[in-house]
């Protein structure tokens, strides 16, 4: 009979996700060491090499290191729903609860998101990552997070979206701008100066098809996928931006500051929410969280998603 724990399972597929020890040692916040016995345990029990020990390279999962970690994540997955089970029976909100989100605003919400759902629910422990849309689909469907905070940006048939907020798009501007002034802004104004864009999966193709629809061309000059590498490049002149989350003050990551105008017209808004396999919304854990980031936004207390241009989304029709 094999004798090894959860945890050394857990170890274990963290070495082969990240490819080395120390990696995987940040990863789960666990020493070195600890990790290493883990894995010599388990490959004595096995009897069978996980990983070809490479000085240069790190960790490579052997032939069998890899058949191993693809059972080893089911069977961590099975014992997850267990607990996930225990809590639907009892009624309790406890298990481990991963939660993707859109890395445009994962660093202005999660953190208050998260340490107010723990407080609430002590027994839950909360991890979360920072995807663009593409991977929070794909990690959805993996089953590597549990549910994605983001928006309604091209939501696939097979996953569930609960609406939140809708907030409509807005000019981000530097100070010296010659439309920095201006309440508001009709989009063909923009149209003469060079705009940066956040060029990620599905985002891009949200601010554009604004020009397409007006039957007017952007004068693209940058493109970049960090949020805040955009709010720095347009507050040093680079250009204007069109976004949707605002930040909690009218400063870049750089210190210098930033204009933020409303654009006029029929503008589709994004929708902001939570997103889930088809059946997710059925475990307790999944259902306490979308109701929390509900009633968070309802008492104005979701940073970022509470200006005055955002509204409160009935949640009870949603696909």
């Amino acid at each position: 009979m094999f004798h090894f724990t959860l945890r050394q399972l857990e170890y274990f597929v963290a070495v082969g996700e990240c490819g080395s020890i120390a990696l995987a040692s940040e990863k789960v916040n666990v020493s070195s060491p600890s990790i290493s016995a883990a894995i010599t345990h388990l490959e004595s029990e096995f009897g069978l090499p996980l990983f070809a020990r490479q000085h240069a390279q790190g960790l490579t999962l052997t032939s069998a290191g890899r058949q191993m970690m693809q059972q080893a994540k089911i069977i961590l997955a099975d014992a997850e729903q267990l607990v996930h089970l225990s809590g639907d029976i009892s009624g309790s909100v406890r298990g481990t609860l991963t939660i993707g989100c859109m890395l445009t605003f994962a660093q202005v919400v999660i953190p208050t998101l998260r340490s107010s759902f723990v407080k609430k629910y002590p027994l839950v422990v909360f991890q979360q990552t920072e995807l663009d849309q593409a991977a929070l689909f794909s990690h959805l469907r993996r089953a590597e997070i549990d549910a994605a905070l983001t928006y309604d940006l091209e939501i696939p048939a097979d996953l569930s979206f609960t609406p939140i907020a809708s907030l409509p798009p807005y000019a981000m501007l530097d100070v010296n701008h010659p439309l920095a002034e201006r309440d508001s802004l009709d989009l063909e104004e923009l149209v003469p100066y060079p705009m940066v864009l956040l060029d990620l999966p599905f985002s891009s193709d949200y601010f554009l098809s604004f020009f397409t629809k007006a039957g007017v061309k952007p004068n693209l000059c940058e493109r970049t996928r960090d949020m805040a590498m955009l709010r720095s490049l347009v507050a040093n002149g680079f250009g204007y931006s069109i976004a949707n989350v605002r930040p909690l003050n009218d400063l870049s990551p750089d210190g210098k500051p930033l204009r933020f105008v409303r654009l006029n017209g029929n503008l589709r808004p994004m929708t902001m929410g939570v997103l889930t396999v088809a059946d997710a919304k059925n475990v307790n854990l999944i259902k306490a969280f979308i109701e929390h980031c509900v009633s968070l936004h309802a008492a104005g207390t979701l940073p970022s998603l509470n200006n005055s241009d955002s509204t409160r989304l009935d949640n009870s029709a949603h696909s």
